[in-house]
């Protein structure tokens, strides 16, 4: 089985963790690291992938600037999205040459470890039709939005685990007005994060045959 590295930055800010992902993916591409997955808490930020309406942001100002909100323009496909504590993202640095040449099939690899880990706790999660994501119900728990570039992957997936889910109400999430929002803690009160930590990596393991490498508590390590 090949190699799975596990950094875990703890919290972190959008823009030093967008740094990280890009240093990662600089040292996949050129295979002198195995695949890695990226695990972190932002503090408050919204950001908007490069196909988003920016009319999806309706925050005013003053409520930006009351809820310490900061936004970035990024790289990634999808629309608008909230990051912020209480939320797992995932960034998996992984290069599909070694699995799959195909992006459909590792997005819906990526639900899939989601979907899975939910079930452990009990949760019936899974997909809707032309929407991607993670949903229970009409609810989504989990976002995707990454990008592709020389068969290696950035950016991922975003897990509602005790997310204060009124910072949602300064976006349409995802540009989606028919669908709400939900988090495991509504659904399983007692979660821990770390124990959530624990679960996507087994997953991630499972799903693409890999066998844990390492797991790196700081991104000073890097």
């Amino acid at each position: 089985m090949k190699k799975l590295n596990v950094i875990d930055i703890g919290n972190c800010p959008y823009g030093k963790a967008w740094d990280i992902q890009k240093a990662i993916h600089a040292k996949r591409v050129a295979g002198e690291i195995p695949d890695t997955l990226i695990l972190v808490e932002h503090p408050h930020v919204y950001t908007l992938g490069k196909n988003a309406n920016a009319q999806h942001l309706i925050a005013s100002q003053d409520y930006l600037k009351t809820k310490g909100i900061e936004i970035y323009n990024v790289d990634r496909g999808g629309d608008i999205t909230y990051h912020g504590p209480g939320q797992l993202v995932g960034y998996p640095i992984f290069n599909l040459k070694e699995h799959k040449e195909s992006i459909s099939w590792y997005v819906h690899t990526v639900e899939d470890v989601l979907i899975k880990m939910l079930a452990d706790y009990g949760i019936t999660a899974g997909r809707i039709d032309k929407l991607t994501g993670v949903w229970v119900g009409n609810q989504k728990i989990a976002a995707i939005g990454m990008r592709v570039s020389r068969w290696v992957t950035m950016h991922g997936f975003a897990l509602n685990v005790s997310t204060d889910l009124s910072l949602y109400d300064g976006i349409i999430p995802c540009g989606i007005v028919s669908k709400g929002i939900t988090r495991i803690a509504d659904l399983v009160p007692d979660i821990q994060m770390e124990q959530v930590k624990r679960d996507v990596i087994i997953k991630f393991g499972t799903l693409f045959n890999l066998s844990l490498a390492d797991r790196n508590q700081h991104s000073e390590q890097l």
